[in-house]
């Protein structure tokens, strides 16, 4: 499967487009829509490079998640799960409560694990609060 337009679109909600390099929550520098692969401070994109950089983050979440999800998805839950690990990180995912749940078939108990990736540094975030239930929600349509 690949990401779809909703989930593109649910993912750029929350990665909020910026053009030069920025230290992120989690004290990374960070490009585009939350890009950090060899960014460096002071570094600029065009717009056009930060979607690049996007699908070329998310080439590798797919692959992913393709990889690791040995149950059906829908489109819903394949985006949820995008935009999650595009946040997260694969090894985080791939040693995930929710990732276990969800290959056991316990998809009501793997859309429930959502909310408990809610920290950045171990602080919990009132942005990632938001963006689990809207990752939750999807999965659940």
């Amino acid at each position: 499967m690949i990401i779809s337009e909703k989930g593109l679109e649910l993912i750029k909600s929350f990665e909020s487009l910026e053009l030069k390099a920025y230290l992120c929550s989690a004290k990374k520098w960070t490009i585009g829509y939350g890009h950090t692969r060899g960014v460096k401070q002071n570094d600029r994109i065009s717009h056009e490079q930060a979607n690049c950089f996007l699908m070329q983050d998310l080439y590798q979440v797919e692959r992913s998640i393709n990889r690791l999800v040995k149950v059906k998805l829908n489109q819903n839950q394949f985006d949820a799960l995008c935009s999650l690990v595009f946040n997260i990180g694969v090894a985080a995912f791939n040693q995930s409560t929710l990732l276990a749940k969800l290959n056991a078939g316990d998809y009501v108990g793997a859309a429930e694990q959502f909310k408990r990736w809610n920290r950045a540094g171990n602080i919990i975030l009132a942005g990632l609060i938001r963006r689990r239930q809207a990752e939750e929600d999807l999965f659940n349509e």
